[in-house]
């Protein structure tokens, strides 16, 4: 039983969790990775925060805040270091950073088993969502903010101050701080309804979460940067966007078994749940069925708000682990290992459907410097190769406007393709072999195709 309470398990599902991405080819399946590289470079060239576009040439100089700069930075000086490798190991340390802090936090109520099963789940519900962005790197705050305050919740207090600079962070690396202040003011309103002293319990948690909005302003945007989350997710053109489109239950993924196990354990042991924790469930759910990307902070965050009253509802005995020697410094060792087998291994880079390498190779460096007429999912890796794209996923820069002409564009109707070509002088063009607009194109007088293959087809105009 000793062992048994001694076990380092924080540290192998820390150590787990950072071998699986670190080799794992999937989490550069997302243009975003390469012009966040780009914006972080840039930054790093300049010594200054972006805040016009210089990537593009429909809105090049226009205002455009790096909303996620500290995030970017560390991805560039990452790949700086180690190149695609080096990105690959600071999202697989981020990873491994919440899996084991995950892990530890649920021992305050939950016993090993219940740690090692609740992890492995939460890990399996994030797998669509673990690729090399900022998002992944700011997921160990969202870990650390949502325990503070349940752990304030369990202890009847209000969060502690030192909860504060996470926040900070949070919102330098990620627009997802804003989740931060639906807990607060979710695990608040718990705490004033059901707290005897309402009065002393309203005032502790208002002065805590006017201490969290002053942390968040703590950025180069300032007020900005607060009412950035909110501008984004009001945009009604995000449902163009893979990530913001509803979860789909075509298929059976991750998500949806993690949701029906967790209602077969709920139902099975016969759990009665707070209200008001069953209401926050139901509101994370709701986001993670509108918002495919919101699945990761479903299962961040739900583990550690229903830690408490299921483990108070059947009885479970906390098991916390506390670090040792004798564990940490082999564990530390293992990690660096494994980081440096990562370096020297030719682990291939997943990422093709959003890299069109060889069809850029064949376009003439003369034309890579006139107008295109570009695919949203190559944007970012048109960037990162120095070539201005007509669109990038900066949905915020854009607007509803362009964004709603472009999906007329490439659907394509005919009228606002050529009203495009002829706007911007557009002199070439780079999509999927199965777009629409590469068929419209082929039919185009005055269009012809110089490249193909199965991930883009190069169309160049005679002027």
């Amino acid at each position: 039983m000793a062992f048994g309470r001694n076990l380092p398990l924080p540290l192998l599902a820390a150590l787990i969790a950072f071998a699986a991405l670190a080799f794992a080819p999937a989490i550069f399946n997302d243009g975003d990775t390469y012009w966040h590289v780009a914006a972080g470079a840039a930054m790093l060239d300049r010594h200054a925060i972006l805040t016009s576009d210089p990537f593009s040439y429909t809105f090049h100089g226009a205002p455009w805040q790096a909303h996620e700069w500290l995030s970017e930075i560390l991805m560039a000086l990452a790949y700086r270091a180690g190149g695609w490798d080096g990105v690959a190991l600071l999202s697989a340390g981020a990873l491994a950073l919440t899996a084991g802090l995950l892990c530890r936090h649920l021992g305050r109520w939950l016993d090993l088993p219940a740690q090692a099963i609740v992890v492995v789940l939460a890990l399996a519900c994030m797998a669509g969502s673990l690729l090399a962005r900022p998002h992944l790197l700011a997921l160990p705050l969202l870990e650390v903010w949502v325990f503070g305050l349940a752990s304030a919740r369990s202890g009847h207090r209000a969060p502690h101050w030192s909860l504060w600079p996470a926040m900070t962070l949070w919102a330098n690396m990620h627009g997802g701080f804003a989740f931060g202040f639906l807990m607060l003011a979710l695990l608040g309103l718990e705490a004033i309804i059901e707290e005897p002293d309402k009065r002393k319990t309203l005032v502790s948690w208002s002065v805590f979460g006017i201490g969290a909005v002053v942390a968040a302003l703590l950025t180069p945007h300032f007020v900005q940067g607060l009412l950035f989350p909110l501008h984004l997710m009001s945009m009604s053109a995000l449902g163009n966007v893979g990530e913001w489109a509803p979860t789909s239950f075509a298929g059976l993924e991750p998500f949806e078994i993690v949701v029906l196990a967790g209602l077969y354990f709920l139902l099975s042991r016969g759990v009665k749940l707070p209200v008001m924790r069953i209401v926050m469930v139901l509101v994370l759910l709701h986001l993670a069925l509108s918002h495919q990307r919101h699945q990761m902070v479903f299962a961040a965050a739900v583990p550690l708000i229903l830690a408490e009253p299921v483990a108070r509802a059947i009885a479970m005995r906390a098991q916390t682990w506390h670090p040792r020697l004798i564990w940490t410094l082999p564990a530390l060792l293992l990690g660096m290992a494994i980081g440096a087998l990562r370096l020297t291994v030719d682990v291939p880079r997943g990422g093709a459907l959003v890299t069109p390498q060889a069809a850029l190779a064949h376009v003439p460096d003369a034309l890579k410097t006139r107008p295109v007429l570009n695919d949203y999912g190559f944007g970012g890796y048109l960037i990162f190769e120095g070539v201005h794209p007509f669109i990038d996923s900066r949905a915020e820069l854009y607007g509803d406007a362009f964004l709603a002409d472009y999906a007329k564009i490439i659907s394509p109707d005919p009228k606002a393709l050529a009203a495009a070509i002829a706007h911007y002088d557009i002199a070439w063009s780079i999509f999927p072999p199965t777009s629409p607009v590469v068929a419209m194109l082929d039919r185009t007088p005055g269009w012809r195709r110089v490249y193909g293959d199965d991930i883009a087809v190069v169309q160049i105009r005679n002027h």
